[in-house]
């Protein structure tokens, strides 16, 4: 947001290299904490429905730590994969990006070397990374709807 309103001050909507490795960094540590939050969440509605009595000794205050510090950790060093990837690249055109925000799509456009590392994990690891999560939140909030429509 700062680089926005810096962007529409000056009229000049490019972002540096070392801006554009540091947003994209932020971007996936925090949408990729959001989405493994939201499954943490969805695990602990379907424990409280499914499970009321056996809540507190299943959802103990050691598991709840436990989940977020294996989410963070896991969340910052496949944020900083895909940042330490991107950072070893060379780049053939200016290291200018010309918007205000950066995605990892539009640096590996300007990458001159093979990126078909970069694209691999991509692949390997960014797909997992969303469709775990939404998965098993789908199958908890089907097992809720189901433990409901049993009752």
């Amino acid at each position: 947001m700062p680089k926005l309103l810096t962007n529409m001050q000056s009229q000049d909507p490019s972002i540096s290299y070392v801006g554009c490795l540091t947003q994209m960094y932020f971007f996936m540590v925090f949408g990729n904490m959001e989405n493994f939050l939201l499954m943490v969440m969805a695990y602990d509605r379907y424990v409280a429905i499914c499970f009321p009595l056996h809540y507190s000794s299943i959802m103990s205050p050691k598991l709840c730590v436990c989940v977020v510090a294996m989410s963070w950790v896991f969340n910052v060093l496949y944020s900083m994969l895909h940042t330490l990837l991107l950072a070893r690249l060379s780049f053939c055109e200016d290291n200018m990006i010309p918007q205000f925000f950066c995605d990892i799509s539009a640096l590996l456009k300007l990458a001159c070397p093979d990126i078909f590392i970069n694209e691999l994990m991509v692949f390997i690891l960014g797909g997992p990374v969303i469709v775990i999560p939404f998965s098993l939140i789908i199958v908890s909030y089907v097992q809720i709807v189901y433990s409901i429509l049993k009752v």
